[in-house]
């Protein structure tokens, strides 16, 4: 269905990094990017396969020729709307049914999606509307108690480019489903940026992180051979949809272009994920540490039938050997750890490696064209076993943030990206990960910046000044914590944690960013440049 692309210009984005043409070409000419499309990837699989079941949604089955219907008419929808190739288009979605034939639908036409986890609220929403220049904004009407259409309409009366706002559920999609049905073909280039994601970094706001169809195609590929997905896997998504790992770790990306069966969830509980697992058979799933946490101590697992479960993949944060040991023997599943970041590198343990490896290290990347380096603190390369900061290259790892060049320091002059992991690689490659040399808390899987914290937190009329930082946590690996000196005169139990808490609610805090502990200090110590210091 590939159409000639002799009238098709290169994509141009202002803020995109390119890859060195020297790179690029290397990357092409040994068969690591392809001559392919998100949308020529998945239909591909939609015309092999198109009475099988795609996607199953509580009790909708929807079969890939529905899929491929439902993508090229919404496509139609969205271009009478007005959306054109390079348009971005936020999608702030929970797992839908229709979450996989919208974003699809944005590719098909060459616009491009801003994958944006629904648990985000104003504060961040509208940073990354005004950021990304997006002309559409896509959500449900509400989530976990949260107005999202009121959201919506705000977003629309403040923003400098916001056009479209479209309500999913409240027959916001009408317009697009009366527009009849494009026809497939090729609307935009493999080296065309297909969308951004966002990175989980240490910054106050988050940084838009652009991916192209042939570097994140890459990493879909390799991921999808790391993890032998078939065309009769059967794949629980439980993590948010636009979340990299639910998305190509090996994510329903593999599954769905392997012809294979994507279960989803609206979210990874056990009580939820037991009964689905028994009754499609599910074969993989990828959990973050606590979820997978909850399996394990879950009394469910007696009950439901999980015989059919291979792999359950864990990633996102630091998951501990005695967690992974149980893994095997309790749920019947081999454990692969992962490790991975928004920005491209992802590594897996390999199925076939022995107990030590899968339970103690978090992989090593998927193809030879992944560059590790593991240095010091003067940028030295350490010797194999030494801890040190993980710097990493490779075709599907990105050479820039968009529109950030204040944020270009994180990249070295040849092009490697400092994770802000610290890790150590044995002989054999693998990766171990011991902390972060990055101001940053990971409470379950979930990045949290410090300093967008205090920022809000400094806006508090009783608040004169607050450092946040994480601490540790047998479950999520870490907790938020606010160390807050109030201002003179203040009653103290005006910054109660549920005070504190409600307050930044207000402010469009997203809940896992919320502060889990609040203590009240009447100092703080200082570094010799007059900072906070946040030694622990």
């Amino acid at each position: 269905m590939t159409a000639s692309t002799h009238d098709l210009a290169p994509l141009v984005l202002d803020g995109v990094v390119p890859y060195p043409p020297e790179f690029a070409q290397r990357y092409r000419d040994e068969g690591i990017w392809v001559d392919q499309t998100f949308t020529e990837f998945l239909f591909s699989s939609i015309e092999q396969h198109s009475e099988e079941t795609a996607l199953i949604f509580g009790d909708t089955r929807i079969t890939y020729g529905h899929l491929g219907e439902r993508i090229l008419t919404l496509a139609a929808g969205f271009e009478r709307l007005g959306i054109r190739r390079g348009d971005r288009v936020v999608v702030h979605l929970p797992n839908i049914p229709d979450y996989v034939a919208l974003v699809f639908a944005l590719y098909e036409i060459g616009a491009v999606p801003v994958l944006t986890p629904i648990a985000l609220r104003l504060h961040e929403i509208g940073y990354i509307v005004e950021e990304s220049g997006a002309r559409g904004y896509i959500a449900t009407a509400a989530h976990d108690g949260n107005d999202l259409a009121a959201l919506a309409a705000e977003l629309k009366s403040t923003s400098s480019t916001l056009e479209h706002t479209i309500i999913v559920d409240a027959d916001g999609l009408e317009p697009l489903l009366t527009q009849g049905t494009l026809e497939h073909r090729r609307r935009s280039l493999p080296s065309d940026v297909a969308f951004l994601a966002l990175s989980g970094g240490t910054t106050d706001r988050p940084k838009l992180v652009p991916h192209t169809h042939e570097t994140y195609l890459a990493s879909v590929r390799a991921a999808a051979a790391m993890t032998d997905i078939i065309s009769d896997t059967v794949q629980l998504v439980v993590l948010p949809m636009s979340h990299s790992f639910a998305m190509r770790s090996p994510g329903y990306l593999s599954t769905l272009a392997a012809g294979g069966t994507v279960v989803m969830a609206p979210n990874g509980s056990p009580d939820v994920s037991f009964p689905l697992i028994a009754e499609h058979g599910v074969t993989i799933v990828a959990l973050v540490p606590p979820l997978a946490l909850a399996w394990l101590n879950s009394s469910l697992k007696e009950r439901y039938d999980l015989s059919t479960l291979a792999v359950i993949q864990v990633g996102g944060a630091k998951f501990s050997p005695d967690s992974a040991r149980r893994v095997r023997p309790e749920l019947g599943a081999t454990v692969q750890q992962s490790f991975g970041m928004a920005e491209g590198l992802h590594t897996f343990t390999r199925l076939d490696a022995d107990e030590d490896i899968i339970t103690t290290r978090q992989g090593r990347p998927t193809t030879d064209y992944d560059e590790i380096r593991v240095v010091g603190s003067h940028g030295q390369n350490v010797d194999s076993g030494t801890a040190g900061d993980l710097l990493t290259r490779g075709p599907s790892t990105i050479r820039g943030y968009y529109n950030a060049p204040q944020h270009q320091n994180v990249f070295t002059e040849d092009g490697f990206y400092r994770t802000g992991d610290i890790v150590v690689q044995g002989a054999d490659g693998y990766l171990t990960v011991t902390g972060r040399s990055k101001d940053q808390i990971n409470r379950g899987g979930e990045k949290v910046a410090p300093a967008e914290v205090e920022d809000l937190l400094l806006a508090h009329e009783s608040i004169h000044e607050a450092s946040v930082q994480g601490i540790p946590d047998a479950v999520l690996g870490e907790r938020v914590k606010a160390f807050l000196l109030p201002r003179e005169g203040v009653d103290p139990k005006s910054l109660s944690l549920p005070k504190v808490r409600q307050f930044l609610k207000a402010k469009g805090l997203a809940t896992y960013k919320l502060p889990d502990v609040v203590e009240l200090v009447t100092e703080f110590e200082r570094t010799a440049v007059g900072k906070i210091s946040k030694r622990k």
